[in-house]
Order: structure tokens, then C-alpha cells, then sequence
């Protein structure tokens, strides 16, 4: 689930592979399943997914988790916003205070606002609340920190590397709910403190009864327990937040954040049914999709998951982002990497239905069954064939570098009005020309990703490109775009991290050359 962006700011970023971008992509992510050893403190040192995996390919990277009431009522969290606006308004007088006693120039820094002890406000209060405020703060991290102000850069980073989890209590109040009250008697085990807490839910580790499992026999299983109420208070919590980012105009106009917030909230919405989730898990595990592919594992769902729990095949695999990069081969880099590209084309051009979060510990490396294990599907959407057939043409259009091909199919799609000037409508080419340079006939390969490699000097020129499309642009990026942008950029953002080298036109042409449009 974790966490991506909202939207890229503009077309440019779905190849955004950028230095400052936060690496570390949330290693406890609640996506990423594998099994902890518990302590029996209520805080604890919490173990990566590549720490408690059973393949030891790393050192132990511990990440702080602790737990805390999640705020359940509108009322509730409405007061936890109130404070926390009235705590931000007092350190803004703070500042001002400070500056005029000290003789510091007033414009020194960017804004009252964001004083350092209001970003660790702004922090502590966002883990606290989860929900969408911690999920936009996940999305956002994955955009191009020369889009965004640094410091709510740096605010969105720091919530992302933190996450409270329910109190006991509350955690059973939820199992009782969705699996009624002897929901004990289905597991042999039950750890009932999660190894990993994020936006909207937290999972635990457990052992599935023979009698309830799929397989016949006792079964090690992740447990994903939803926070109580947070899809009711989705629409609430990105008003709340879109209060807090426009206090002193500080996004840039072309992010269109109206546009940004209500496609979140309508995606968000989704990623908290479960049984919609569980749906898309069975679809990816059938044999004309992911099933009699064995490059992949996609696990099952336990039939008994419902809207706000739901149960999955315990994975041994480890986060393909992770520390883990380098003790990988060379061989086990290109071949992750060309994986998950052409997963991204084929989810798009032959199923037309995507996992679109791009977050790295949701894909995970079996070195033992040299399988790419996919554990998360809250993000998945759905795609029309004539959008896909649209965006295919456009795509097309940027390899083959025909300038007029791809302003017609921009218009065709709405990335473009048709009143656009000159300066916009050359970077925005520029930028799809340049993200098409992998697939190109032209293009020597294996193609190179990773620091000083020809996929940098690309990305290098797709940023130039950013601030200029974010002053000409007129009106917001199709609404599918949103997902579809967030899951190629973190695609090609990994294939950097590896240092992979990757076939990439023959990944094209293998899935591309197939296609049929209407």
C-alpha cells in the first residue's frame, strides 16, 4: 500500500530517478509480509522485512514502531487537526518572535510555518493520526524533490520512516468485528503484536489451523488488520492536510492539488476494501495472468478475509530495495529489474489492470526459487481499453520521436488543451521523447540504469524540463495517469537502484508487438 505519490507532477516523473529521492523506501511497510520475533514490550525495536525473512542476506536494519490509540471518531480526529493547527500557529508566533528579538532577516527562511519544531509536530501528529494524512505523506515522498519545497519534502520523509500501531485493545475490538468473537479458534498462533504499521493498517504474523487452511495443514500466514474507521475519515483527513500545504502557498501552482486530492481520496477508498483487494490477489494468481508464470509467486487469500482483515500465504522472499541490493549478483539485479519493467507492460498493454504502488517491499527476492514474490494489491486499478490504446499510441509516438504523434495523442488523452504555448508544448515532448529512449530501435542495450549511467543523463534532462511544465501547464494530468505514472517511475527507480542492465526493446517489442487496438 505505501505509499506513492499522488500524482507526478507532471508527465515528466514517471521516470523520475532522482539522487535526492528518499531510498529507503518504508522497509516495514504493512505490504510486506514476512515473520518478526516478537518482544513483549509495548515499543519495540522493529525488525525489516529483510531482517525477519529466513533468507540472512543482510545485517538487521531496525526501524522504531510503537503504539498508540488510533483516533476513530470524525470528532475525535478533528480535535487532533484543531491542536495540532492551534501547536503550528504558536510556533509560527515563536519564529516571528524569534526573528524580531534577533535581528534575523525576515525573508531568511521559507516560511513561519515550517520552522524545524513545526515539522516535528507536523510528524508526530501525522504517524499518530495514519489514515490519509500518513498515506499522502508516503505518496509524495516518491516525487522529485526539485517539485516540492524541501521541507515538506522533509516532513513527508520522516512520516514515512514512522508508524504508530493499535494498542491491543483496539486491534481485537477489529478482529471481533470482522471475524466475529472466537476469531482465536482459526489460528494455531498469533502474534498479537504486528511487525509492521503503515497508512491504514497494520499485519501480524500467525499460523492458519489445519482445518482453516487452503493447503490442508497448518499454514504461516500475514495477518492485515485495518485501523478502525480510517475509511470514513478519508475525505476529512485530505481537507485537513490540504489546509496545512497551502498555508503560505507553498506548492507550486501546476501541482493542482484540488485535482491531486480527490483522485487520492477516490483511490484511497479503495485500498481499504479488502475483499476488493483479495479480489485482485486471485485475478494476478490465475494462469492467463501471473499464475503459470514461473518467474513469479503471488500468494493466496484466505477465504475467510473480509473488508477489514485479510489473510495471506506467508512469502520468504526479501525486499528487492532494501540493503539487500548489495549482496545481489549482477545477474540477480538485471533479472529483478527486467521482471518488474515488464510486469509494468504487460499489467498495462495485456491485462490492463496494474499494481500501481510503486513502494520496494512490495516486491521481494526468493534467491532460493529465483522468484520475484508479489505481496500487495490494495493499489491495484483498472484501465480502459480505450485509454490504454490512447496512452499506447503516445508512448509509441515518444519512441519514435514524431513531435506532431505525440501532441495529438497529449490532446486525445488531456494532458494537453490545445492552447498551450510553444515553451509547453516542446518540454512536455521533450520529456516523453526522452522517457521513450529505453524502448527506441536506435538504443544500444542492455540498457544501462544506476549513477552515471545513460538512464541518469536521461533523467537529468527530464528534470530541466519540470519547473517549465509546472509554470505553462494548463490543466491537470488524466486522471488515470495518477496511478500509472507512480508505478512506471518507481519501476525504472528501481531498475537505477539495482544498477541494473536491462533488454528494455525487447522487453517492448515483446509486449507491444502483440497488441491489438480497437
Amino acid at each position: 500500500m505505501q505509499s506513492v505519490p499522488v500524482t507526478a507532477p507532471c508527465e515528466a516523473t514517471v521516470s523520475a530517478d532522482l539522487p535526492k529521492i528518499h531510498q529507503s523506501v518504508q522497509a516495514t511497510s504493512v505490504e510486506s509480509y514476512a515473520s518478526p520475533t516478537p518482544s513483549p514490550a509495548e515499543k519495540r525495536e522493529a525488525p525489516s522485512i529483510e531482517d525477519v525473512s529466513r533468507v540472512s542476506l543482510e545485517q538487521p536494519r531496525n526501524r522504531n514502531l510503537q503504539s498508540s490509540k488510533v483516533p476513530s471518531s470524525r470528532i475525535g480526529r478533528l480535535f487532533h487537526y484543531g491542536g495540532l493547527a492551534a501547536s503550528l500557529g504558536y510556533g509560527a508566533a515563536s519564529e516571528i518572535l524569534r526573528r524580531t528579538t534577533s535581528g534575523a532577516d525576515e525573508h531568511a527562511s521559507s516560511s513561519l510555518m515550517l520552522t524545524e519544531g513545526n515539522i516535528k509536530r507536523l510528524v508526530s501528529k501525522l504517524t499518530q493520526m495514519r489514515g490519509a494524512a500518513l498515506k499522502l505523506g508516503q505518496f509524495m515522498s516518491i516525487q522529485d524533490s526539485h517539485v516540492l519545497p524541501p521541507e515538506i519534502e522533509d516532513i513527508f520523509r520522516r512520516v514515512q520512516d514512522s508508524a504508530h500501531y493499535m494498542p491491543d485493545w483496539q486491534m481485537e475490538q477489529v478482529m471481533r468485528d470482522a471475524l466475529g468473537p472466537s476469531w482465536m479458534d482459526t489460528f494455531e498462533s498469533f502474534d498479537r503484536l504486528p511487525f509492521a504499521a503503515a497508512s491504514i493498517g497494520q499485519v501480524h504474523s500467525a499460523v492458519l489451523k489445519a482445518s482453516a487452511s487452503p493447503t490442508g495443514a497448518p499454514a504461516r500466514v500475514a495477518v492485515k488488520v485495518q485501523f478502525p474507521n480510517i475509511v470514513n475519515s478519508i475525505a476529512s483527513d485530505l481537507g485537513y492536510v490540504k489546509m496545512l500545504l497551502t498555508a503560505g502557498k507553498l506548492l507550486p501552482r501546476g501541482l493542482f492539488l484540488d485535482r491531486t486530492i480527490q483522485v487520492m481520496k477516490e483511490e484511497l477508498a479503495d485500498e481499504c476494501d479488502y475483499a476488493r483487494e483479495a479480489g485482485f490477489v486471485r485475478r494476478f494468481g490465475q494462469a492467463d495472468h501471473l499464475g503459470a508464470d514461473p518467474r513469479f509467486t503471488v500468494p493466496w487469500v484466505w477465504e475467510g478475509s473480509t473488508e477489514r482483515v485479510l489473510v495471506m500465504e506467508h512469502v520468504d522472499g526479501v525486499s528487492v530495495g532494501g540493503a539487500v541490493i548489495d549482496r545481489l549478483s549482477q545477474r540477480d539485479r538485471n533479472d529483478i529489474a527486467a521482471r518488474i519493467i515488464e510486469l509494468c507492460l504487460r499489467e498495462l498493454f495485456v491485462f490492463r489492470v496494474m499494481q500501481t504502488d510503486p513502494n520496494w517491499t512490495n516486491f521481494l527476492w526468493n534467491p532460493h526459487t529465483r522468484k520475484v514474490e508479489l505481496v500487495d494489491f490494495g493499489a491495484t486499478r483498472e484501465y480502459s481499453k480505450e485509454f490504454i490504446d490512447n496512452w499506447l499510441h503516445l508512448l509509441s509516438a515518444a519512441v519514435a520521436e514524431d513531435r506532431d504523434a505525440c501532441v495529438e495523442w497529449s490532446l486525445k488523452l488531456g494532458y494537453l488543451t490545445g492552447q498551450e504555448n510553444e515553451i509547453m508544448l516542446d518540454a512536455h515532448v521533450k520529456s516523453m521523447v526522452l522517457l521513450g529512449t529505453p524502448f527506441k530501435a536506435t538504443t544500444p542495450q542492455p540498457f544501462t540504469f544506476g549513477p552515471g549511467s545513460a538512464w541518469a543523463d536521461i533523467t537529468a534532462e527530464i528534470r530541466a524540463q519540470i519547473p517549465v511544465m509546472l509554470q505553462h501547464r494548463l490543466t491537470p494530468p488524466p486522471r488515470e495517469t495518477y496511478s500509472l505514472n507512480r508505478k512506471l517511475s518507481g519501476a525504472f527507480l528501481l531498475a537505477s537502484r539495482l544498477g541494473a542492465e536491462v533488454d528494455c526493446r525487447k522487453l517492448w517489442t515483446g509486449v507491444v508487438d502483440g497488441y491489438r487496438y480497437d
